[in-house]
C-alpha cells in the first residue's frame, strides 16, 4: 500500500469508515445548497483508490480510473453510488452543459495544494517527487498554503465579487461564481492562470485554465487524509486548523483526532 507522509492526526480512511461516512454523515442538503450556484444539471465523479490503494475487490480494475456519475435523477442516487463505490475522493464537474450536453461555460476555480509549496524542511515538489512522496505535506506547508489562499483571495477581489474558499482536505480551492467568470474563454483562463502564477501563487494551472474540469465535492470525504471538504470563510482562515477543527473531522475519528 502506498504511504504518503502527512501531518500527525491525518491518515487514510478505511473502507468501513468511508461507508460509515457516506451512509450516516454525508449531508445531501449541504451539497444541494452548494450546487445551487451551479447552472444546469451537475455531473459527479469518483476515484475509488488511485492513491490510497484501498478499494473493494470488485472494483480492483477500476480503482485507479475516474468514474463519471451522470445517470441519476436525485442527489440521493449520487449518494447511493458513493456508498457502493466507497471512493477515496468525490468530485463534481465545473462545466455547464445545455440540454444537448454541450458545454456552454465553466465555473472558474483556483487550486492551491501544500505539496507545491517549497518547504524549508522537505524541499520543492521536484524533491518530493524524487522521493516518491509527491502528495506528502507537513503542517508547515499546510500553514503556508493557507496564507497563500488568503492572499490570492484578496488579489482576486480586485476583479471578482462572488467567491468561496473551500478547504479541500489537503489544500484550498477558491471558487468564483461571477457570471462573467463562467463565460471566460480558454485563452482568457490560461492568461489569468499565468498572471496569478507570475504573482507568486502556487496554483495548479490546469484547474484554472479549465483543462481539469473536475473539482473536489464540498462536504465529501477526502480519504487520503480522513477530512471532510468544507467551505471556510476568509475571516476564519487565520485560526482555521484542519488537523483539529471539528467541522472537518469525520465522526469515525472520535476524540483521538483532537487530543
Amino acid at each position: 500500500m502506498a504511504r504518503y507522509h502527512l501531518p500527525q492526526g491525518m491518515r487514510y480512511s478505511t473502507l468501513p469508515e468511508r461507508k460509515q461516512f457516506y451512509t450516516a454523515e454525508f449531508s445531501l442538503l449541504k451539497v444541494q445548497q452548494w450546487l445551487e450556484q451551479h447552472r444546469g444539471k451537475v455531473k459527479f465523479a469518483a476515484v475509488i483508490g488511485r492513491h490510497t490503494k484501498i478499494y473493494l475487490e470488485k472494483y480492483r480494475e477500476d480503482a485507479g480510473t475516474t468514474i463519471i456519475i451522470d445517470q441519476y435523477k436525485r442527489l440521493k442516487e449520487v449518494r447511493d453510488y458513493l456508498i457502493d463505490f466507497l471512493p477515496e475522493a468525490a468530485y463534481y464537474d465545473r462545466n455547464v452543459y445545455d440540454r444537448a450536453d454541450r458545454k456552454t461555460g465553466q465555473e472558474l476555480a483556483f487550486d492551491l495544494d501544500p505539496e507545491n509549496i517549497t518547504c524549508p524542511i522537505h524541499g520543492t515538489l521536484a524533491d518530493k517527487m524524487r522521493r516518491h512522496q509527491g502528495l506528502s505535506f507537513c503542517k508547515l506547508e499546510l500553514e503556508l498554503v493557507k496564507e497563500q489562499a488568503v492572499s490570492l483571495y484578496e488579489h482576486l477581489e480586485q476583479r471578482f465579487s462572488r467567491m468561496k474558499i473551500v478547504y479541500s482536505g489537503r489544500g484550498f480551492h477558491i471558487h468564483v461564481f461571477d457570471p462573467e467568470a463562467y463565460a471566460l474563454s480558454t485563452k482568457q483562463r490560461r492568461q489569468l492562470a499565468r498572471e496569478v502564477k507570475e504573482k507568486g501563487f502556487q496554483i495548479d494551472e490546469w484547474v484554472t485554465a479549465g483543462d481539469m474540469r473536475l473539482i473536489r465535492l464540498p462536504y465529501s470525504l477526502h480519504g487520503l487524509v480522513s477530512r471532510i471538504v468544507i467551505p471556510v470563510e476568509k475571516s476564519e482562515l487565520d485560526r482555521f486548523d484542519p488537523v483539529h477543527d471539528k467541522r472537518c473531522l469525520p465522526k469515525f475519528l472520535g476524540s483521538s483526532a483532537t487530543s
